[in-house]
């Protein structure tokens, strides 16, 4: 059943011991209605509700992920071996769903390179996800478009996508690797040759013809912040390496801060009132790929406001119990890192991101003291199952 044929049906979830804002709810009965939480901890389900046993689980917001681009691995296996989109990303939602995500921001990139993260390709996803996925995606998509500053093609169309109401998130990317920085160039080049089939030469003669246009950008750039202040989308930094970049950051009123490099420039992002982001891979492998700022060290210096699965789905369920074994913060505090505070910081908590009366009832069953995906025992989205799982333990 996909999310276009939804019933109205009335569930009532019994004995299950919910996470609420307010804490723990042990033994309750949370009735459904409408694809709506309606109450919690009732002591019997009035009639007319279908009941779901859940005595023994416990009920979890379903996970929101702002930053995630593992679907690229589904389209794009090997360096310029590309598999048709309906595929891709229908095994990408059911890999989304296997991971506790109800809400995913899929982070399209929209930039110079030809391939998989070119025009494109973003045309491609947002024209699928928007039109037939809705057919077939069961997991609540949102449009997050990660815009490469020195990509100046085709901006009337970005904007024209902004205007229209099909982009929820725009975050500000410069990957492009600074004159006489060796070691970002070097990492380009590697990070280009595993999703494209182009030879060193390829890209370096790409990265020469758009370093001579990109002044064109800054002011196209200028131009998106304010069509998203003005039609409600949400603003993103990425990468702030820099006290310089920060400030730029706030001038232009950034809502998140991605991955800021260090402590300092995460309390000067908070500081202004940006939500700071980082991935939840960074915290399960025990540090950051590219050796910046830990999720541990900004957890210890409480300037942590949301986790992302970047590039690792599975990650992002994890995180929230790592956090709390590590002694950095008590599990409630730690899933309210993949629910709440990221539904805050993309504007959609009036509707997002909570187990409490009046809001989407999208949620998750697990089983108890498991720390792994497979405690997952169900996914609800809008109050309907929407994947179902075995357990152990």
């Amino acid at each position: 059943m996909t999310l276009q044929t939804l019933t109205k049906s009335k569930l009532a979830v019994q004995g299950v011991d919910v996470l609420t804002p307010d804490g723990w709810v042990k033994d309750a009965t949370v009735l459904i209605d409408a694809g709506k939480f309606i109450s919690i901890d009732q002591t019997n389900s009035p009639k007319g509700f279908d009941v779901v046993n859940a005595q023994g689980l416990q009920m979890l917001a379903g996970i929101i992920d702002l930053h995630g681009d593992a679907f690229e691995r589904m389209i794009c296996p090997r360096p310029g071996v590309h598999f048709p989109l309906e595929i891709a990303i229908a095994d990408n939602d059911r890999n989304l769903l296997a991971s506790g995500i109800t809400t995913f921001f899929c982070s399209i990139t929209d930039s110079y390179e030809p391939g998989l993260r070119s025009r494109d390709s973003a045309r491609a996803l947002i024209n699928f996800i928007l039109g037939a996925g809705k057919q077939v995606l069961n997991c609540n998509h949102c449009i997050h478009i990660r815009h490469e500053e020195a990509n100046t093609q085709g901006h009337q169309e970005l904007c024209d996508w902004m205007t229209s109401g099909k982009v929820q998130i725009l975050s500000i990317n410069d990957h492009l690797p600074p004159p006489g920085n060796h070691k970002r160039l070097h990492r380009y080049l590697k990070s280009v040759g595993q999703r494209s089939s182009m030879s060193v030469q390829e890209i370096e003669e790409l990265l020469s013809q758009v370093a001579e246009r990109r002044h064109e950008g800054y002011a196209q750039v200028e131009e998106l912040v304010n069509l998203a202040h003005t039609h409600g989308i949400t603003l993103a930094s990425h990468d702030d390496d820099t006290p310089e970049k920060v400030a730029l950051s706030q001038q232009r009123q950034v809502a998140i801060a991605e991955f800021p490099a260090d402590v300092a420039l995460a309390t000067q992002s908070r500081a202004y009132g940006a939500a700071v982001l980082m991935g939840a891979p960074n915290l399960v492998r025990g540090g950051s790929h590219l050796g910046l700022m830990s999720v541990a060290e900004a957890a210890k210096h409480e300037v942590l406001d949301c986790l992302c699965s970047d590039y690792h789905y599975p990650s992002l369920f994890h995180a929230p119990f790592k956090l709390q074994e590590l002694g950095l913060m008590d599990f409630e505090q730690a899933w309210s890192l993949v629910s709440s505070r990221p539904a805050t910081a993309a504007g959609i908590s009036d509707s997002k991101g909570k187990i409490a009366p009046g809001l989407d009832a999208d949620f998750l069953l697990v089983s108890p003291n498991n720390s792994l995906p497979n405690a997952i025992s169900s996914v609800y989205v809008l109050g309907q199952e929407v994947a179902r799982y075995s357990t152990k333990g």
